[in-house]
């Protein structure tokens, strides 16, 4: 069989693997009150060709997620229709979700027929159970980072929005703060990828989450996206796009209404602006950070994102990594004990990226043995292997090689590895 080459283009158009792609049918099945049995196998059959027509409920849930008709993904009607062979009522539904999937327009609950019940009504309190599942992930972010299973998971929460949005009727305001939802669910997802070094996925997501902030009419996920996607190509050495892309972030009217937004905007200019070596920009754009953050109040209502991970902590391990780009390792450990000092106990990937930083610090000052014991003292546990650490570590040991082959240090951090 030659697959399904329309549902295979289409899902990298979107971004979604095999299993984020059965997360979020499941997801679309639950919120319509059956059982989420679809796995990466069943989306296989499909990818392979082997299951042509879906079953009806995989089908509307199908056409929820892409917001299509289900044949527009490359499945093949069987020759009876698939309307004869199920109860009218559910027919009546499907038909619906058909003609929402290929208009776009919603329709109206008078549309309903007579006798039959009407779509659920969604409101403020589903998207209050979408945001608790959020912070959920959150914490699991700053504990692990980069993981895929938070990619994962982060996408089919999406899905679980955008799912909603289909299948229920609400009004504008719920409408957008559900498109939000999706959209920095996304986002999540493509920060998860970068933090895992999955670049082609951030990008996929990253595509995807910007079209669904723009429908959003969110203007601080919007930041969000932007800037994301600023520190998605520094990560990729990419700094003219990552200037570029942050640029988007830092000009949006949040930052001027709400200096934290501003200041973590300048924070990671200033970290893109380290690739290039303009220590004087550098130095301008850090000084902006920290003005903007101390104008800001600590009580104001801004989104969990935000506050759940940016503070003079976050400010400085910015910083430390723009220092460090510049080979200003003084400056680069004297911002690095500032955040370790300040840095939640719960932020374990942060803290092992930031003790990481500390030891290029002292290596780049040739205090040989206090870097071995920082860099030795980052846990070997889930945040120790995380990609970024263990890229980190890695460099360290190169340079280490490099500067004293033949030094106790060396020796000490060789053995240290070997055993670890």
């Amino acid at each position: 069989m030659e697959g399904n080459q329309i549902l295979k283009k289409k899902m990298a158009e979107a971004g979604f693997t095999q299993t984020e792609l059965a997360e979020s049918v499941n997801a679309d099945l639950r919120s319509a009150g059956y059982g989420g049995t679809v796995s990466d196998r069943t989306v296989r059959t499909w990818l392979t060709g082997k299951t042509r027509w879906p079953h009806r409920r995989q089908r509307a849930a199908l056409e929820a997620v892409f917001h299509c008709p289900v044949t527009d993904l490359g499945f093949t009607p069987r020759q009876e229709p698939a309307a004869a062979r199920m109860d009218p009522s559910e027919a009546l539904v499907l038909r619906r979700r058909f003609i929402s999937a290929s208009t776009g327009i919603v329709l109206p609950l008078g549309a309903a027929a007579p006798g039959h019940a009407a779509p659920r009504r969604v409101g403020s309190s589903d998207v209050e159970r979408l945001q608790s599942k959020f912070a959920v992930l959150v914490a699991s972010d700053h504990r692990y980072g980069g993981k895929l299973t938070i990619e994962t998971q982060a996408a089919a929460l999406a899905g679980e929005a955008l799912a909603l949005q289909a299948r229920g009727t609400a009004g504008q305001r719920v409408r957008g703060a559900l498109y939000a939802c999706a959209a920095s669910f996304t986002s999540s997802a493509m920060w998860a990828a970068t933090d895992g070094r999955r670049f082609d996925a951030a990008q996929r997501h990253f595509h995807r989450a910007s079209s669904l902030a723009a429908m959003s009419g969110d203007p601080t996920i919007q930041f969000r996206i932007w800037s994301h996607a600023g520190s998605l190509y520094r990560h990729m050495a990419r700094p003219a796009d990552a200037l570029a892309a942050n640029d988007v972030a830092r000009n949006l009217p949040i930052t001027r209404r709400d200096p934290m937004f501003a200041s973590l905007g300048h924070a990671r200019h200033a970290a893109i602006l380290g690739l290039t070596g303009d220590s004087r920009a550098v130095r301008q754009v850090l000084g902006h950070a920290q003005t903007a953050l101390e104008r800001s109040h600590a009580g104001e209502q801004r989104p969990l994102w935000l506050n759940a991970f940016y503070g003079q902590a976050e400010l400085d391990n910015l910083a430390l990594a723009a220092c460090l780009s510049l080979g200003n390792y003084e400056d680069a450990e004297a911002h690095a004990h500032r955040s370790l000092s300040l840095l939640r106990p719960d932020m374990l990937r942060t803290r092992a990226i930031t003790t990481a930083r500390l030891a290029h610090a002292q290596l780049g000052q040739g205090d040989l043995e206090p870097a071995v014991t920082t860099a030795m003292s980052i846990p070997t546990d889930s945040a120790g292997r995380h990609p970024r650490i263990a890229g980190l570590l890695e460099a360290f040991g190169s340079t280490l090689r490099i500067a004293a082959p033949s030094s106790s240090a060396a020796r000490t951090w060789d053995q240290y590895t070997h055993d670890s």
